[in-house]
């Protein structure tokens, strides 16, 4: 077990974004300092989000207007990690989208054939955190799965994502309504799959003991690091509280009210 005091051994900080740094358009106190932190260091921080109803250069434009300092490098979603999966299991198959245009988009610059039509020729379904949802996509869904022989796969498990007024569905809301029509349910890619975390720890070229996965979800964020077999910290300023803790068998590592709090152990550790 990881101790506060090895934290400061840490360098590679894979975040999550909503509920954890910000609500919203709101970025939480203290995250531009942790941020700061983690270059002072010499370490790298990369966005790990399971929301892939935007696309890698939407969350750029987003934290930018934020002042946080970010790339292509300090980033990786579930929609990157979806179209990796894609490009390795389903080569050259028509894939039906049930997703946003930023989802489309990403994988289209992957070299993936899309499409949101229903058509006689599509190979799979995939679905993602449709923000742009009507019913005809639900509809074309439900005849993929009940009429053809197309396997399911989604981006992400969550059931929710946060706001400022409470939360929203999320993908994982989406697939248990196509899974309640159609008894199918698909293979999730995103957290806790510890592919993103294997994946972003890779292209940094730090270890796993270097790493520690942050987030606000046990049953994603949090999974999603142990799977990996790497350290991960719960904070307490998203959807997760700490009595909901007896819930889960898996157990975070470390818990921090916030992002602040953490920044300040790592402080007391230096």
């Amino acid at each position: 077990m990881t101790t506060q005091a090895e934290l400061k051994h840490k360098k590679l900080f894979l975040l999550d974004m909503d509920g954890t740094i910000y609500i919203d358009n709101t970025l939480f106190d203290k995250t531009l300092d942790f941020l700061d932190y983690i270059k002072s260091v010499g370490g790298k921080y990369i966005f790990i989000t399971n929301n892939s109803s935007k696309s890698v250069n939407d969350y750029i434009d987003k934290l930018q207007r934020m002042s946080i300092d970010v790339d292509l490098t300090n980033f990786l979603t579930s929609s990157q990690a979806t179209a990796v999966f894609l490009q390795e299991k389903y080569p050259n198959k028509k894939i039906y989208v049930l997703g946003t245009e930023s989802l489309k988009t990403e994988f289209k610059n992957a070299n993936i054939k899309v499409t949101d039509k229903y058509e006689e020729d599509i190979d799979l379904l995939v679905a993602g955190f449709d923000t742009e949802l009507v019913y005809q996509k639900l509809y074309d869904a439900c005849v993929l799965l009940l009429t053809k022989d197309v396997d399911f796969i989604a981006t992400n498990p969550d059931l929710v994502c946060p706001t400022s007024f409470g939360s929203i569905p999320d993908c994982g809301s989406i697939c248990r309504m196509l899974e309640t029509a159609t008894g199918r349910a698909p293979f999730y890619v995103g957290k806790p799959n510890p592919m993103m975390i294997d994946m972003a720890i890779k292209k940094s070229g730090f270890t796993k003991d270097e790493t520690l996965v942050i987030g606000d979800r046990i049953y994603t964020d949090i999974a999603s690091g142990l799977n990996a077999g790497v350290d991960a910290a719960l904070v307490l300023s998203g959807e997760t509280k700490l009595e909901d803790l007896k819930n889960f068998s898996q157990k975070p590592d470390f818990i921090f009210k916030d992002i602040g709090e953490l920044l300040s152990v790592l402080l007391s550790s230096n």
